[in-house]
């Protein structure tokens, strides 16, 4: 189910965005087969591997004989591939992108890197906080004065790799079904990243250009921030916009004090102001903020730890998150009026679905039996493959 529904991404496994995005166009209904590494575990159950949930597991050593020619005929059948290896390393396995596109004209090969496929950084190990901080945007991650740090994988490996990846997979495949022809999409993160800077960079071009911390509605802004309460939990204000400032002052009885008035736009004045609103926000617990703040102009909610958001009333009215094998997660995103996700499964063992996909891609049984040892026992009868599939 889902408005992917009769699209096949083959996913070689890799760490990070690419199963990811994986992930996500699983949720949405295609058929993902990840091509995993034989490792100790396989067949062992895997709940915290969400990142797998809704995929078709298969287990090849791609160093072994017959391994890469069974990917290609698995490569036939699919819309797209999804690899993650430094540049140059499927090409060297014989798994490039114009060995896949000569088996099948239409596959779009989706790649996705942190620093792109060419560039002086190309072969460079990295992570996210390295390729947000190159691109620009990690820059504006903490106040002045403060190291930049931000949320782990998801501003660079999530929001500007796997993300951009999906949707130039599933732009690739709308653009193959009307002219046959596929393509190499280059998802680099350094890339994704500094795009998701444009609105960002639009206001700050309108305020005069310059990048200083502590001058603009960054995180020095002392209506544009977290504070903590006082039973140690956290609330976030965002009170940036004239209407929203004046609701905020109101309902903090600030709207007499001269200093909070004058100075919403005031750079001098935010230190001051910053160091009020600290103390007044410990003289109250998180919850009677809540009681006072949430649901109205203010721009305000309460910082909250996955747990309790899924607790809280708006998430679990939406039922943003599920627990599958008691693994808590989130729902698929975003939300179909039509084609509805289904609901997420769970965590497919390694190597659970190896004979069925070969046998599916039109492998002899002896080849089978020697990718999979495992096959060599009684196998189910062939299945006849989905029409609804190419």
């Amino acid at each position: 189910m889902g408005v992917l529904e009769g699209v096949r991404i083959i996913e070689i496994a890799g760490i990070g965005p690419g199963p990811f995005c994986g992930m996500l166009l699983a949720d949405l209904g295609a058929d993902v087969i990840t091509v995993e590494r034989p490792e100790i575990g396989s067949g062992r159950p895997r709940r915290a591997a969400i990142c797998n949930r809704g995929k078709r597991s298969v287990v090849l050593d791609l160093k072994a004989p017959g391994a890469i020619d069974a990917v290609l005929a698995l490569l036939e059948g699919a819309d797209a591939l999804i690899e993650g290896m430094r540049p140059g390393v499927m090409e060297r396995l014989g798994l490039g992108p114009e060995v896949c596109l000569a088996r099948n004209p239409r596959l779009v090969y989706g790649r996705m890197t942190g620093w792109g496929q060419h560039g002086p950084l190309a072969h460079a190990a990295g992570h996210d906080s390295n390729y947000t901080g190159l691109a620009g945007a990690l820059w504006f991650a903490s106040p002045p004065g403060q190291p930049q740090q931000a949320p782990t994988t998801m501003l660079g490996d999530i929001g500007g790799g796997a993300l951009y990846l999906a949707l130039g997979i599933v732009s690739g495949i709308l653009r193959a079904r009307v002219d046959g022809r596929g393509q190499v999409v280059d998802a680099a993160i350094v890339d994704g990243v500094a795009h998701m800077m444009n609105l960002l960079l639009s206001m700050y071009a309108s305020r005069g250009g310059s990048f200083a911390r502590g001058q603009s509605s960054d995180a020095a802004h002392w209506a544009g921030r977290s504070y903590q309460c006082a039973d140690g939990g956290w609330v976030n204000i965002a009170s940036l916009e004239p209407q929203f400032y004046a609701e905020l002052l109101r309902r903090l009885d600030l709207d007499g004090d001269e200093r909070f008035v004058k100075g919403q736009w005031d750079p001098k004045l935010w230190p001051e102001l910053t160091e009020e609103l600290k103390r007044l926000f410990a003289t109250r617990t998180r919850a009677q903020w809540c009681e006072r703040l949430e649901g109205t102009d203010v721009c305000f909610a309460p910082v909250l730890d996955p747990s309790e958001s899924a607790e809280h009333p708006h998430m679990a009215a939406r039922g943003v998150y599920v627990r599958v094998d008691g693994v808590l997660q989130a729902a698929p995103a975003p939300r179909f009026s039509g084609t509805p996700s289904a609901p997420p499964g769970g965590v497919p063992e390694r190597g659970a679905h190896t004979c069925d996909v070969l046998r599916e891609a039109g492998l002899a049984q002896d080849r089978i039996e020697a990718l999979c040892p495992a096959a060599s026992g009684d196998v189910p009868p062939r299945r006849t493959p989905d029409p609804t599939r190419r």
